[in-house]
C-alpha cells in the first residue's frame, strides 16, 4: 500500500452512499484496497439497507441508522473472521448499498403481435404497451442472484429481462382472463391487477417485487380495426339499402318541386314509388339471431348446452331451481339460476319465509 492510500484509509472513517444518480438499486462504497478502519462509522439513510461482503460472502445486513462497526455489531463478520475482543486493525470487507425505494414508469410492450382467441372474433393478433414499478425486496437475494460483483447496478441492466419476462407472460395471462377482446379497454385496471398477481412470484425469485403494472394501451392490427369500423358504421345505418333508397326518394322529391323540367304529378308518383320499394322487403331476409347457450350443473355433472326453449323446460319439470349453477358465455363463472335475469324471469315465485 503506498503512503496516499495507507493515509486515505487510515483517516477516512465515515462509510455512505455517494451516488446522486436516480435510478441506481445498487452502490458499492469504494474505499482504497476495500480495508475498512476498525469502529469506523457507516451510515444508512432511509430506504437503503447496507450489506458487508467478505471474501464473497454476504456478511452482516443494516437497516437505516448510524453504526459504529465493531465487533459486537459485526456479529456474523466477527464469527466468519474469528476475532478476538479488542480487534482493532483495519480489515477488508466491500460494503454495499441497497436501494429500497419503489422504482416506476418503468416500460414495458409486446415486440411482437401475440396471438389470442377471442370468443367472438376467433384467434386475433393484438399489440400491448405499459408501465410498472418494482422494488427490491429481499436484498440479499438481489445481490446473490442478480447484482453479483457490479458495483453500480442501475434499473437499465435489468429492465431489459424484465420487460421481455411482462411481454412473454402477456398472452397467456391475458387468455386467462378471458376478457372479449371489445371489452379490454374498459378493463385495463382490472386486467393489470390480474396480471401483477400472476407475476409476482416470478419477481420474487430475483428477490424484486411487482408494486403496480399498469395496461396503457392494447391495438389490434389495422386491417382488423377498418373492419371493426365499417362493422360499427354498419350497426349505426341500419340496412344500407333502405339507407340508399330513402336518401335517394329525399333528394328526388327536394328537385321535383324545384325543377321546371318535372311536373308536380310526376314528382308525387316517384315519391309514392319509392315509398313502396321502401315498406316493401328488399332482397333475402336477414339471418335468425343465434340462440344463447346455457350449460346447467346437476348433481355433480355439467349437462348442456340448452336454448332457452328447452332450459325452460327444465325449470317446468323442476329439475332447475333457483340455486341451480348456470353458465353461458357471457358469464365469467357459474351463477345461481335466481341471479341470471333472463332465467330469474321464468323461475316459479315462492312466497317469502315466515316471520
Amino acid at each position: 500500500m503506498g503512503l496516499f492510500g495507507w493515509l486515505f484509509g487510515e483517516f477516512v472513517d465515515v462509510i455512505e452512499w455517494t451516488d446522486d444518480s436516480n435510478d441506481t438499486l445498487v452502490y458499492r462504497f469504494e474505499r482504497y484496497d476495500h480495508a475498512i478502519k476498525y469502529g469506523a462509522k457507516l451510515t444508512v439513510r432511509e430506504s437503503q439497507v447496507a450489506v458487508l461482503v467478505n471474501e464473497g460472502r454476504v456478511a452482516d445486513l443494516y437497516e437505516p441508522g448510524l453504526y459504529e462497526l465493531e465487533t459486537n455489531n459485526m456479529p456474523i463478520l466477527t464469527t466468519l473472521e474469528n476475532w478476538p475482543h479488542g480487534f482493532k486493525s483495519p480489515f477488508k470487507v466491500e460494503v454495499y448499498f441497497l436501494n429500497m425505494r419503489r422504482f416506476t414508469d418503468l416500460k414495458w410492450g409486446t415486440r411482437h403481435p401475440v396471438m389470442l382467441r377471442d370468443p367472438e372474433f376467433g384467434p386475433v393478433r393484438l399489440r400491448a404497451f405499459g408501465s410498472y414499478g418494482l422494488r427490491i425486496r429481499e436484498p440479499i437475494t438481489f445481490l446473490k442472484e442478480i447484482v453479483g460483483t457490479d458495483g453500480h447496478f442501475q434499473t437499465s441492466e435489468i429492465s431489459g429481462q424484465l420487460r421481455n419476462l411482462i411481454a412473454s407472460r402477456f398472452a397467456s395471462i391475458v387468455g386467462e382472463a378471458n376478457i372479449p377482446i371489445l371489452d379490454l379497454a374498459a378493463n385495463y385496471d382490472e386486467l393489470g391487477e390480474f396480471i401483477t398477481g400472476r407475476l409476482q412470484p416470478e419477481f420474487a425469485e430475483y428477490g424484486l417485487e411487482l408494486t403496480r403494472l399498469l395496461v396503457e394501451n392494447i391495438s389490434l392490427p389495422e386491417t382488423v380495426e377498418k373492419a371493426l369500423d365499417q362493422r360499427s358504421s354498419m350497426g349505426i345505418i341500419g340496412n344500407l339499402r333502405q339507407y340508399t333508397q330513402y336518401q335517394a326518394a329525399n333528394s328526388l322529391a327536394s328537385s321535383g318541386g324545384s325543377s321546371e323540367g318535372l311536373g308536380l304529378g310526376a314528382g308525387l308518383a316517384m315519391g309514392q314509388e319509392m315509398a313502396r320499394q321502401l315498406t316493401q322487403p328488399q332482397g333475402n331476409p336477414p339471418p335468425l339471431p343465434s340462440q344463447v347457450e346455457y350449460y346447467v350443473a346437476l348433481e355433480g355433472r355439467r349437462l348442456g348446452p340448452f336454448d332457452a326453449t328447452a332450459l325452460e323446460q327444465q325449470i317446468l319439470a323442476g329439475k332447475i331451481r333457483p340455486d341451480t349453477l348456470i353458465w353461458k358465455p357471457s358469464l365469467e363463472e357459474w351463477t345461481p339460476a335466481a341471479k341470471v335475469p333472463e332465467i330469474a324471469l321464468l323461475l316459479p315465485k315462492l312466497p317469502p319465509p315466515l316471520p
